[in-house]
C-alpha cells in the first residue's frame, strides 16, 4: 500500500493526523528550548596589572625559591623531619584520599556517557485478571493456550541504552569533575607547602630557643655572681641591702626566663610530632645546630607566572574552570535529550517455552525527552550555578591579591630585619669592644670584676637582641619561600575562558 503523503493521496484523516503530530512534535522541542529566562554575567576576573612586586621592595633579584626549597639550608635533620611530614603527616594523607575520590567522581560521571548493558533475568508467578489486557487467559482455552487463571511468566535476556549527547551536557558534567579532580591535585601540592613551612618554622624555632637557652645560662652565671658580689659589699657595708635584692630578682628573672624558653620547646616538640603524625616516644632527639644564613629574594617580576607558582591559585582556577563547566551543563539541561533504549532475550507466559525460538523478543526504543514544563526548576538550577561560579571567580580574585599581599608584606618585613640586623651587629660590636677594656681593667687591677661582669651582661643582652632578630629573619624567609610557591610549578596552567 503506497504512502498517503507521498502519493498526494486523498486520505484527509491520515494527513491531518500526521501533521498534527509533526506541530506537536515541534511545539514540544520549541518550548524545551526557549524557557531560560535570564543567565547574570559571570564576573570580571583580575587583570594582569594587579598581580607585581611593590616598588618600594629592594630584595635581591634571586628568581624563584627550589622545588626542595628547604635544601638551601643544608640541614640535614630538617631535610628527615620534613620528608617524614610529606609521607605520614595525617593532614597530606587526608588530601591524597580527596584526590582519589575526585579520581572515582570522575569515572562514575564518565560511565553515564557510556553503553550501559545489563542482564536481566526474572520469574514472576501471576494472577490473571479477568478484566486485563490478558483478560482471555484468566481461563482455561487450550486453542489461545490459555491455562489460566495462574501463570509463572519468565524472561531473560540483555538490556542497553545510550544517551546522545547532543548539546554537550554530559561532556560538561565530565569536565567538571576533571576540573575538581585538577584542584584537589593542586591542594595536595598546596598542603605539602604549608606542611614544610610549619615543619621549618618548628624546627628553627626549637634551634633559636636552644641558642636562647645557652646566652641565658651564660647571663644566669653573671646574675649569681651579682648576688654574691652586691651580698658581700653589703656584708661590709659598702652599699645598701637594696643593691643586693635587686640583683637577687634580676636573678629569679633569669631562672623564670630559662623555665618558659624550656616549656616553649617542649611545646613547640609537640606540635612538630602532632605534624609528623608521630608517636608519644616515635620522634627522635633534634640536636642543637646554627641558624642558617636566610637566603631568599623576590622574582624579577610576579605577573601571571605568580599563578603558576601558587599551588593554591592553581586549585582554586581549576574550581572557577569546573564552575564554568557546570554552567554549561545547567544550560544544557534546557534542550531536548535523546537516548536509545534496547533489549534482546527470551520472554514467555510458560517457563517451559522460555528457551524456545518463537520465545525470543527484541525491543528497540529511541527516546527523545523535552522538559516542557520544567523551566523553573531548570532556571533555578542555572541560577544556581552561575552564583557559585561568580562566587568563585570573586574568591579567585580574592586569593590573587592575598598571595600578591603575602609577598609584598613578607618582602617588606625581610627588608626591614635586614636594616635592622646591620644596626644590631654594629652595636653587638660596640658594646663587644667596652666589655673587652672592662676586661682588660680588671686584669690590670683597676676596675672591679663586678664592672667587668656588667659589661659582659651588656653583651649577652644584645646576642640575645640579635638572636631575635636573626630567628624573625629566618621565619619570614620560609614565609617568603611559601608565599612564592615553594618551588611549585604547574605542569599546565589552567586558562579561564569566562562563559
Amino acid at each position: 500500500m503506497s504512502t498517503p503523503i507521498a502519493t498526494g493521496s486523498s486520505d484527509p484523516l491520515a494527513y491531518r493526523w500526521l501533521r498534527c503530530c509533526v506541530a506537536a512534535a515541534l511545539a514540544c522541542a520549541l518550548s524545551a528550548c526557549a524557557p531560560i529566562r535570564s543567565d547574570e554575567k559571570p564576573y570580571a576576573m583580575i587583570t594582569p596589572d594587579q598581580i607585581r612586586s611593590a616598588d618600594n621592595l629592594h630584595l635581591e633579584r634571586d628568581g624563584w625559591p627550589a622545588k626542595q626549597w628547604w635544601s638551601a639550608y643544608g640541614d640535614p635533620q630538617l631535610d628527615s623531619l620534613i620528608a617524614r611530614a610529606l609521607t605520614s603527616s595525617p593532614t597530606i594523607v587526608i588530601a591524597r584520599t580527596r584526590v582519589l575520590q575526585a579520581k572515582s567522581d570522575i569515572d562514575l560521571v564518565r560511565s553515564g556517557t557510556h553503553l550501559q548493558v545489563a542482564a536481566l533475568a526474572a520469574v514472576d508467578r501471576e494472577h490473571v485478571s479477568a478484566n486485563g489486557f490478558l483478560g482471555a487467559y484468566s481461563t482455561h482455552q487450550p486453542a489461545i493456550d490459555a491455562t489460566g487463571p495462574w501463570y509463572t511468566e519468565g524472561i531473560v535476556g540483555l538490556g542497553g541504552s545510550l544517551g546522545v549527547d547532543i548539546w554537550g551536557k554530559q561532556h560538561a558534567q565530565v569536565e567538571a569533575a576533571i576540573g575538581v579532580h585538577n584542584a584537589r591535585v593542586a591542594e595536595v601540592a598546596a598542603i605539602e607547602l604549608e606542611l614544610s613551612t610549619d615543619v621549618a618554622e618548628l624546627y628553627y624555632g626549637i634551634q633559636t630557643s636552644y641558642q636562647l637557652l645557652d646566652l641565658l645560662e651564660q647571663l644566669l652565671d653573671v646574675a649569681v655572681f651579682d648576688v654574691d658580689a652586691h651580698a658581700t659589699r653589703a656584708a661590709r657595708g659598702l652599699e645598701p641591702i637594696t643593691q643586693t635584692e635587686l640583683a637577687r630578682a634580676q636573678l629569679l628573672a633569669m631562672r623564670r626566663q630559662i623555665v618558659s624558653t624550656r616549656t616553649t620547646v617542649k611545646q613547640m616538640r609537640e606540635s612538630l610530632r602532632a605534624l609528623l603524625g608521630a608517636g608519644p616516644d616515635d620522634l627522635s632527639e633534634i640536636r642543637p645546630v646554627a641558624l642558617p644564613v636566610q637566603h631568599s629574594g623576590l622574582p624579577t617580576t610576579l605577573s601571571y607566572e605568580l599563578l603558576a607558582r601558587r599551588p593554591d591559585l592553581q586549585a582554586m582556577r581549576w574550581y572557577v574552570q569546573s564552575s564554568f563547566d557546570r554552567v554549561e551543563a545547567a544550560k544544557a539541561a534546557f534542550y531536548p535529550t535523546f537516548d536509545i533504549k534496547a533489549f534482546f532475550g527470551v520472554n514467555a507466559l510458560h517457563l517451559a517455552d522460555l528457551f524456545t525460538h518463537a520465545s525470543q523478543q527484541i525491543n528497540l526504543i529511541p527516546g527523545l525527552y523535552l522538559p516542557v514544563f520544567d523551566s523553573g526548576r531548570l532556571n533555578a538550577n542555572l541560577g544556581g550555578a552561575r552564583a557559585a561560579s561568580n562566587a568563585l571567580i570573586m574568591q579567585y580574585n580574592e586569593a590573587i591579591l592575598n598571595a600578591v599581599c603575602d609577598v609584598a608584606v613578607t618582602g617588606s618585613r625581610l627588608q626591614d630585619l635586614n636594616e635592622e640586623a646591620t644596626l644590631q651587629a654594629q652595636k653587638i660590636d660596640a658594646v663587644t669592644l667596652t666589655q673587652a677594656g672592662a676586661q682588660a681593667r680588671y686584669e690590670k687591677g683597676v676596675a672591679s670584676r663586678l664592672t667587668a661582669m656588667d659589661a659582659r651582661q651588656t653583651v649577652l643582652l644584645e646576642r640575645i637582641s640579635m638572636l631575635e632578630v636573626d630567628g624573625q629573619r629566618l621565619n619570614q624567609d620560609i614565609a617568603m619561600s611559601k608565599a612564592l610557591g615553594g618551588g611549585y610549578r604547574a605542569e599546565k596552567p589552567v586558562e579561564l575562558g569566562v562563559r
